[in-house]
């Protein structure tokens, strides 16, 4: 519709043009308590990397004594074998001889037979307890790999009070189930910030450019200077009502505020057991070695008095074999005792001082 009332068809364009951002000046702390929970995070991941690292270690200790348990089965089975081949030559000579029947030969053939068996096991058991061990170190070359022997003199068995009171500084179990605890409190802050105002600094500028077909109009540039606007101000939220979310995620960060604490909880619990635990096996292995030393003892004279009479003809292959297998058992409860001393006593210094 024109001025002079009468329809005509007209065409308009409308260009517009503008920029604007908002700078939060106070964001209920949001950011501050954001930046606190990721610094606690942080912390509590680095000190789970150190936990596994502590796991894996004790687990390279067990492993590595366990090679030396091993070995030295090995070499005692070993020795069996020198013992039962030596008399089975005796035992052909004697049957040549005419002194001895022809079933006391296929009794130390027997019996040489089985300890050649048991040292194959023991050999093998010897060589699984190294592949054991350098899995766990993730070596490359296994096949070439071997320990040294335990040097130095065995360490004391430390009290276990003194043990858990010094690990409870030190554990990176423990000092992560508490880095838990602390990124929980923040995480109660960061839900809190939504009840807190927010204030925003807000500007722009812009500009339009308008044209119609039929009709003058100024230029493009002096529409943009003419219509050219800036704008800036302030702007407040005021939380008043959100549909209780902002409730409910407090309430949830309170509750694994609480979980967190029973973890931690459960973690000195563990560790305390653990501890007492090592520190029980530790005094029973003690004990267990003083008494397998002197058991050992008697049990090796009684077998030297027992070789004497067979040698003499005096006593069976039946006792002899009985004298002999009871030596090798007190030797072997002897090793088993001292590596189990060796492992509880490195087991509560590392608790104790985090070094094995």
């Amino acid at each position: 519709l024109t001025a002079e009332n009468t329809y005509a068809n007209r065409n308009t364009s409308n260009t517009q043009w503008g920029a604007s951002f908002t700078l939060p000046v106070f964001n209920g702390l949001s950011t501050v308590r954001q930046i606190q929970l990721a610094k606690a995070n942080l912390s509590t991941v680095i000190e789970q990397y150190a936990a596994a690292k502590d796991d894996i270690t004790l687990n390279v200790i067990t492993a590595y004594l366990q090679v030396l348990y091993n070995r030295e089965l090995h070499e005692v089975a070993l020795n069996q074998v020198e013992l039962s081949t030596y008399e089975l030559t005796r035992q052909r000579a004697l049957l040549e001889a005419g002194k001895i029947p022809e079933v006391d030969l296929l009794e130390a053939e027997s019996q040489l037979a089985q300890d050649k068996l048991q040292a194959t096991t023991t050999a093998n058991d010897t060589r699984l307890a190294l592949v054991d061990l350098a899995q766990l170190l993730e070596l490359d070359d296994i096949d070439n790999f071997d320990i040294t022997t335990l040097d130095g003199e065995e360490q004391p068995i430390l009290p276990a009070e003194s043990v858990y009171n010094n690990a409870l500084n030190i554990n990176h179990t423990l000092k992560a189930a508490r880095g838990e605890i602390a990124a929980a409190e923040r995480n109660i802050s960061v839900a809190q910030s939504d009840y807190i105002p927010r204030l925003s600094f807000n500007a722009g500028i812009g500009s339009s450019y308008y044209t119609v077909t039929g009709m003058e109009h100024p230029s493009f540039s002096r529409q943009m200077k003419d219509n050219f606007n800036t704008y800036f101000g302030f702007s407040l939220s005021i939380p008043i009502f959100d549909g209780l979310s902002t409730r409910n995620s407090v309430k949830r960060a309170r509750v694994q505020h609480v979980a967190s604490k029973l973890q931690y909880q459960d973690a000195e619990n563990r560790l305390y057991k653990t501890i007492q635990q090592a520190y029980y096996q530790a005094v029973s292995a003690q004990e267990r070695s003083k008494s397998c030393l002197i058991a050992e003892d008697a049990a090796n004279k009684a077998f030297e008095a027992m070789r004497e009479k067979y040698n003499l003809g005096r006593a069976t292959p039946s006792e002899y074999e009985q004298a002999k297998n009871k030596a090798l058992r007190t030797t072997a409860e002897r090793i088993q005792a001292h590596y189990e001393l060796i492992l509880r006593t490195r087991i509560l210094n590392f608790y104790d001082t985090g070094r094995y």
